[in-house]
């Protein structure tokens, strides 16, 4: 068995993989041995000890035992009993489920090939609901992105060559012409994305690509910046500053899902599930669409500075004028 141990320093990511397959493993059985344990996952003693330390510290808030995972060592043996959220159904959407499944089948390379372990019984049950084979290969589509722009970025960015583009950016529902120098053309979170610094915004930017109505190569080469750090992941996410407007909204229990498609910076139940929350505005556009998708199940409370409570009613009213047209 590969044990990432072995091949150098673990990341945190690995050591979570590790955890995810180590607990339940032990939690089905009777207090197996800490040999037992280590020569299943090829762990060292310390490792494995180690590992169980972490576990002590896993539960939900208030914290209190029953909301913890108890972990027992005694007489060289391990006793896990999981919290009590263990047992409560998960209410999953058929994308949450299948994610699950494919996160799953994942851990194998740690243990969890035997068709007999908790996890395996877990997601077969998980993919039979869903009709489909966990063993089965998963096609996974990214985001619209022509081949021909995809290859003419992928070569800019090989030769330092820069790039004129048309880009429509959706935050401020604009069309504009911009010069970058594209550092990188990559995929993440089903999107394609290019990683450039912008001559028009005088600093790094990430362009997706299904956004790009045309690209032209052109004859002025860059120099790439010394020591510049690739983006994380979410660098295409907006991030709000300290300058940019924050709204109220009320918002009624069939529109709650925002909470967990936005980042909300407070959040408060009231009666009958409705929830008021406070949110950063990166543009007014941004804040219209939001608006007329959430329709009569959200309330425009207040804006700082201050925002007509009616601008919502008003892009709805654009729309339907230009369907009408």
């Amino acid at each position: 068995m590969n044990d990432p141990n072995r091949r150098g320093r673990v990341t945190a990511g690995d050591r979570v993989r590790r955890l995810l397959s180590v607990v339940p493993w032990i939690a089905a059985r009777e207090g197996p041995t800490i040999e037992e344990i280590c020569a299943r996952f090829a762990l060292t003693r310390a490792q494995l000890l180690a590992d169980l330390d972490v576990v002590f510290m896993v539960g939900l808030y208030p914290f209190t035992p029953d909301e913890l995972i108890d972990v027992i060592i005694e007489d060289d043996r391990v006793f896990i009993r999981l919290a009590d959220y263990f047992a409560r159904p998960l209410r999953l959407t058929p994308d949450q489920a299948l994610a699950l499944v494919a996160a799953g089948s994942s851990m194998a390379p740690w243990g969890q090939a035997d068709p007999d372990s908790p996890l395996a019984r877990g997601l077969a049950k998980v993919a039979a609901v869903l009709g489909i084979d966990a063993e089965s290969a998963l096609e996974v589509r990214l985001g619209e992105a022509r081949p021909d722009l995809l290859e003419l970025l992928r070569g800019a960015a090989a030769e330092r060559r820069r790039v004129e583009l048309s880009y429509y950016s959706y935050g401020r529902d604009t069309q504009t012409r911009r010069l970058v120098d594209p550092h990188r053309v990559y995929a993440d979170g089903g999107q394609w994305y290019l990683d450039a610094t912008c001559h028009l915004a005088h600093g790094d930017r990430l362009f997706r690509l299904d956004r790009i109505e045309s690209a032209t190569l052109t004859d002025e080469t860059f120099a790439p910046p010394a020591n510049r750090p690739s983006p994380p992941g979410d660098e295409g996410v907006y991030h709000p500053s300290a300058e940019d407007p924050r709204v109220v909204l009320e918002l009624e229990p069939a529109a709650v899902w925002l909470v967990d498609h936005y980042p909300c910076e407070l959040v408060e139940p009231l009666e009958g599930g409705r929830m008021r929350v406070t949110l950063a505005v990166s543009a007014p556009a941004w804040l219209e669409r939001l608006l007329v998708r959430l329709g009569n199940d959200a309330v425009l409370v207040r804006a700082d500075p201050p925002l007509d409570t009616g601008i919502g009613r008003r892009a709805a009213g654009r729309i339907l004028r230009r369907y009408r047209r």
